[in-house]
């Protein structure tokens, strides 16, 4: 059983990943409207999987005899200046899960409740995963700078990484 603060602690988590695939959403239309298919087709697969780690939160909530609740969400940011400023929001994201997982981790900790820390462990791992391959892109598109050339073959290139993480997130 959960603990009631452990229960809302998790269906703040909820909405936070809800929050996070809607803003990977918007961002993915941001992207496709601008041309930038590949950039666009990473956002797609980055919502999805956003919407995984939510599903995979309610259950185990739902499971442990709580009541996951979905609540309104935060609307997203629809418009960007430029695509850097859309990763560098994308970073800053991720870094904010990164903090709130943390913390419902430390919350688990205070309460003693191990099997919950337990479950929160491949939460922790996927967001060290995700903030360095947020960093790493952000490290790419500053050393592109201008160069529209260097955009067309990074938009090409982050493609194939979405369809990497998708098969990953969905093997057949």
């Amino acid at each position: 059983m959960l603990s009631k603060n452990i229960e809302a602690a998790l269906n703040k988590q909820i909405r936070i990943e809800a929050e996070s695939s809607q803003t990977y959403l918007s961002m993915a239309c941001w992207a496709e409207v601008h041309g930038l298919e590949g950039i666009a087709q990473f956002m797609y697969t980055q919502s999805d999987e956003e919407r995984e780690h939510m599903l995979k939160l309610i259950k185990y909530v739902n499971e442990r005899g709580g009541h996951a609740q979905i609540t309104d969400l935060k609307a997203p940011k629809t418009s960007y200046s430029t695509f850097k400023e859309m990763f560098e929001a994308l970073y800053a994201h991720e870094i904010f899960v990164s903090e709130s997982i943390n913390e419902l981790v430390h919350i688990t900790f205070e309460e003693k409740d191990y099997a919950t820390h337990n479950f929160l462990q491949w939460y922790v791992a996927e967001q060290i995963e995700e903030e360095a391959t947020a960093k790493s892109i952000l490290d790419k598109i500053n050393l592109i700078g201008d160069d529209k050339g260097g955009l067309y073959l990074f938009d090409r290139d982050i493609q194939q990484l979405a369809v990497t993480s998708s098969i990953a997130i969905n093997p057949k």
